[in-house]
């Protein structure tokens, strides 16, 4: 199989490709330089592997939850790039991508991935290994970290930079449930790459116009044109 994928959800911006089950991957954390690195990296990989665009099976990006300019120009870039070779997108959240590292490193425990919101929340999201794809346990939601709490008993394990917003007041309040935290882990196209490439063979993929961003906050993603729109004349 040969999937590229997008992860521009967060401060990180990474391009992954997979062939044949081996990853190769651009990643640097570099703020509001996403649409300048995103498609010369993904037309790097495919010359470095020797792969044409006609070759990809499929275009895999994370949705979200994240920045909103971040995840509207990754569901971009998949969509255009999926259109013109007519293959079918793979939606991968970006916090099933944040946890996935984590997993695969302790499948026998939790995984509580939270990303800093900014505005004094964060968005989380809570998984467990399922034959080697994090499963969710609850919907992603964004929320002020003293209202996160993982389900069920049990220690967790904490990743993301939601654990170090608000003076780290997640990591501070859950320590006595958390087995270790790193509060610096950031989401990468290689991890939603290996997801999607699952998901794929499950019959996951969509049409480029059928994926959905996970804004979370989608009043807040309107643009001021679409906000005019809904109040209507007046």
């Amino acid at each position: 199989m040969r999937l590229l994928a997008f992860e521009t959800a967060t401060e990180a911006c990474s391009v992954a490709l997979l062939v044949d089950g081996e990853v190769r991957e651009r990643f640097e954390v570099a703020p509001r330089r996403h649409a300048e690195l995103a498609l010369p990296w993904a037309d790097a990989l495919l010359a470095e592997a020797g792969v044409a665009r006609a070759q990809l099976d499929a275009i895999a990006v994370g949705r979200g939850p994240g920045a909103f300019t971040g995840v509207r120009l990754g569901i971009a870039l998949a969509q255009g790039i999926a259109l013109a070779l007519d293959r079918p997108v793979v939606p991968v959240s970006t916090l099933a991508a944040l946890a996935a590292p984590a997993l695969r490193a302790d499948p026998a425990h939790g995984v509580l991935s939270a990303i800093d919101a900014r505005m004094g929340e964060v968005y989380a999201g809570a998984y467990r290994d399922r034959q080697g794809l994090p499963e969710a346990l609850e919907g992603e939601r964004v929320l002020p970290p003293e209202a996160v709490a993982p389900p069920g008993d049990g220690p967790w394990t904490g990743v993301g930079t939601g654990f170090a917003a608000a003076q780290g007041a997640l990591a501070a309040r859950l320590a006595g449930r958390l087995l270790r935290v790193d509060a610096t882990a950031l989401p990468h196209a290689a991890d939603t790459a290996r997801l999607a490439a699952r998901l794929y063979a499950d019959g996951a993929g969509v049409a480029p116009e059928a994926v959905e961003p996970a804004y979370l906050r989608n009043d807040v993603a309107l643009t001021l044109a679409e906000q005019a729109a809904r109040r209507g004349p007046g």
